[in-house]
């Protein structure tokens, strides 16, 4: 039964609860069973809350929204339910067991859905990191080669959904981290459009504009129906979206039409080589999207080749860093210190301490005349700009996480994520989809980004990519 279940999207999930095939409580059991077989090998959930998602499964007050009774998981960053752990791959907290004082407008809205909440995801200390190698927790690891990163910062969630113990869930993106790892785990990865979801209550979209909240999922049509549930303006929201035409999940088989796309497979910068396997993964794709009516040349954005964006997006991230340890010291009612957080947490506050009000605002003007010259490729007639989602195919454990020398690792990541954080700066949406795979037989992620707002194209051609080319059958070594 968790066997079978396990093969099944989210959208397939709710389908049998709502056609009587299956009842809540047997998919959230059959997820509990996959879990506790699974997570021992991959450390995927680092916090569970089963006996209560059982109790709400067999409840008649459970929400009878579009995903009654499917088993989901939360990234434990953000995405807050009261009461409930809220660690954000810190040790300190983990040792206080710090739980959360409110409930996230994500969150309310997933459970809303009738999502029921089995527990919550490994990821890096507070996000850092495009792999996920918390001290708090340890290494979460890829189903489809445990000795490999499944990416991060969203590594815990990606490697559940992938390994089939759920379906679908929560995670978030603030240089790639929904990209990353679903590029790592063979998923889709929507990163949607700067304030297409809101990170409210307790989030600042003024102070903290390069993250947005969302979810990695196995199909489009998923990740277009989670996004009708997610997307919406709350109040006091200082940045909304424009609202789509219509439903996302309307978009799911719609014609795209004739698209004009870009295609890129060097590094932006030149800053580092591309992996032949994640070339061949986007001139695949491109073929493919030339076989299907769209108009693909090589062509990228001029902006993209500028190297101060990199410069402006160190001192942004520096600067969040500290802010975030701050925040966390007012929180517990003393300053953290060194031995409170990672190396590399430390490190990146330090430099984020010495950020000049002036420095820091000089660098926010930067960002913005980045992106006014990277969003006029858009307006000036290309649909979509294609590419490898990463630089290379998923890496070993140990070779972004450095914790003896913290910025090596750190570094070593922009080889390894050279396309990913320009769509945090500029706010656009991208999503990664798993059309490839190594020689190794790695996933590889193919990467697009439209205009700001555009889900709704991204959705389209992406169906269309998913029903030329399908994935769902392609599983890895640890799956249930």
């Amino acid at each position: 039964m968790a066997e079978d279940l396990a093969a099944l999207d989210a959208t397939a999930l709710a389908e049998l609860v709502r056609g009587g095939e299956s009842t809540a409580l047997e998919l959230v059991d059959a997820a509990i069973t996959r879990i506790e077989k699974l997570n021992p090998e991959l450390n995927a959930v680092v916090t569970t809350r089963f006996e209560r998602a059982r109790d709400e499964a067999r409840s008649p007050d459970l929400p009878d929204g579009p995903f009654r009774g499917v088993p989901f998981l939360l990234k434990d960053l953000a995405c807050t339910m009261a009461g409930e752990p809220a660690h954000e791959g810190m040790r300190v907290l983990k040792e206080l067991g710090h739980t959360a004082t409110i409930d996230s407008h994500l969150a309310r809205r997933y459970r809303a859905a009738g999502l029921v909440v089995l527990g919550r995801t490994n990821t890096p200390e507070l996000g850092l990191m495009g792999t996920t190698e918390p001290a708090s927790y340890g290494p979460t690891r890829n189903p489809w080669d445990v000795t490999r990163t499944p990416g991060g910062s969203s590594g815990g969630s990606a490697a559940a959904v992938a390994s089939g113990m759920v379906p679908a869930a929560h995670a978030s993106d603030g240089g790639g981290s929904i990209r990353i790892p679903s590029s790592c785990c063979g998923l889709v990865g929507l990163k949607t459009s700067r304030g297409r979801t809101s990170v409210g209550p307790a989030g600042g979209e003024l102070a903290r504009f390069l993250s947005v909240q969302f979810a990695v999922t196995r199909s489009v049509r998923d990740a277009a129906a989670l996004l009708d549930v997610a997307a919406g303006e709350e109040p006091g929201d200082p940045i909304v979206a424009p609202p789509p035409a219509r439903s996302f999940a309307a978009e799911v088989g719609a014609d795209p039409g004739r698209l004009r796309i870009g295609l890129m497979t060097s590094s932006p910068a030149g800053v580092s080589e591309i992996h032949p396997d994640c070339v061949a993964a986007a001139e695949g794709a491109a073929a493919l999207l030339e076989s299907l009516g769209h108009t693909v040349e090589v062509a990228h954005p001029a902006a993209l080749d500028e190297r101060e964006r990199l410069l402006a997006f160190a001192v942004v991230w520096a600067a969040n860093t500290a802010s975030n340890l701050a925040q966390w010291g007012r929180a517990l009612g003393r300053d953290l210190t060194e031995a409170d957080v990672e190396p590399l947490t430390w490190a990146l506050a330090e430099q984020g301490r010495a950020v000049t009000a002036v420095e820091f605002l000089d660098a926010v003007a930067a960002m913005q005349a980045f992106t006014r010259q990277f969003a006029r490729w858009w307006a000036d007639g290309f649909d979509l700009l294609l590419s490898p989602t990463l630089g290379e195919p998923p890496v070993p454990l140990g070779t972004l996480s450095t914790p003896a020398r913290p910025f090596a690792g750190y570094v070593r990541t922009g080889a390894f994520t050279p396309y990913t954080p320009t769509f945090n700066i500029t706010g656009q949406p991208a999503i990664t989809l798993p059309l490839a795979t190594s020689k190794e037989g790695l996933p590889v992620g193919v990467h697009l980004g439209a205009g700001y707002g555009r889900e709704d194209v991204l959705i389209r051609v992406a169906a269309q990519l998913e029903a030329a080319q399908p994935w769902a059958a392609r599983l890895p070594a640890v799956h249930a």
